[in-house]
């Protein structure tokens, strides 16, 4: 029973992870694109871009429940309504506890998006770029402040701020009219009524048209850096706030690391505390989106774990590296200093 096991493990540790995550993400993609023409509903509160102005998605995003439940006076907020809000935000989390970051990185139509656009350079053979370390701490950032707004706009569209007047009913669900997967997710139905500018009102024309210039920077951002919408998505700082309760888990052996850089230059995300913290056990940062790439280019043994609660179920090896990285055979590449992006 015990070879059995070690046979298993060793299978799997020497697997190619990378090739796994590129079919689910497609499955994924089909589910929270098309599902709901095959009668599939996967339910509301999701932590991912399930958008309902998709008319063949399955469920809805949690961010679209969350600026609803907002948009509601303090008095309420904090009676009936309020239980509301918290019992959606446990459906999240309850979605949320199970995958962790790895909806990111697995399970995001929008990510997935990025990825293909990221594939599409590669065949052109055009070379990306990167962020240097002083503006990844900046932009890092900036999912949190929309974050925020995302709570604060519905709010004071119900209730007065130190006075001020009231926001347009107009801003209803502000980040919902200026998200990208509000107009990309619908074309995949080829749905384009998404695509235009809303001439209801001065807010309306001002978001609708700021969502076709964010539409077009998703496009030419994602086309030089790899998931370069992920760096602002709200839902990313939402999801962190709750990633140590997952019961997937992201762990690093400090003292079997060696600092060689193999999972920093490979992350798409460009984080580099990975490589360089060699005293935290859980190393999921608020821009890691668990595609698990860090774990496959690391050649310590048992150095970056994946695990179920304790249980390991993918961990880095010697064999697994060389196996995936044989530069004499048909394996991949390591990115090496100057190309890693």
């Amino acid at each position: 029973m015990k070879t059995k096991i070690s046979k298993i493990r060793r299978w799997v540790n020497n697997g190619n992870v990378s090739r796994f995550r590129f079919w689910i993400q497609i499955i994924a993609f089909i589910l929270f694109v098309y599902g709901s023409y095959f009668l599939i509903q996967v339910g509301q509160n999701l932590p991912t871009f399930a958008c309902p102005y998709n008319p063949g998605s399955p469920g809805t995003c949690f961010l679209m429940s969350v600026q609803h439940r907002m948009h509601t006076s303090f008095s309420a907020l904090f009676s009936w309504r309020g239980v509301g809000f918290l019992t959606s935000l446990l459906s999240f989390v309850l979605f949320f506890i199970i995958f962790n970051k790895a909806w990111c990185g697995f399970l995001c139509p929008l990510g997935t998006i990025q990825d293909w656009i990221t594939m599409l350079r590669k065949r052109l053979g055009i070379r990306g770029g990167q962020y240097d370390e002083k503006s990844f701490k900046k932009l890092s950032w900036i999912k949190y402040v929309l974050l925020a707004l995302l709570f604060l706009i519905p709010l004071a569209i119900s209730n007065s701020f130190f006075g001020l007047p009231k926001l347009s009913h107009d801003l209803h669900t502000p980040f919902c009219q200026i998200c990208p997967a509000r107009i990309i997710l619908p074309l995949f139905s080829g749905d384009t009524s998404q695509l235009s500018i809303n001439f209801s009102s001065t807010v309306t024309i001002v978001m609708s048209s700021l969502a076709i210039i964010i539409l077009a920077l998703f496009f030419v951002g994602s086309f030089v850096k790899k998931r370069f919408f992920c760096f602002f998505c709200p839902m990313s700082a939402l999801q962190y706030l709750f990633s140590k309760i997952g019961i997937l888990r992201l762990t690093k052996v400090g003292d079997k690391c060696t600092r060689c850089g193999n999972c920093s230059r490979v992350c798409d995300m460009g984080i580099l505390s990975i490589a360089e913290d060699i005293t935290s056990v859980n190393v999921v940062t608020d821009n890691c989106m668990m595609c698990f790439k860090c774990v496959e280019a690391c050649p310590e043994e048992d150095c970056l774990n994946v695990k179920v609660l304790n249980f390991k179920i993918f961990t880095s090896t010697e064999e697994g590296f060389f196996k995936r990285y044989n530069p004499a055979g048909d394996s991949k590449e390591l990115p090496s200093e100057q190309s890693k992006k």
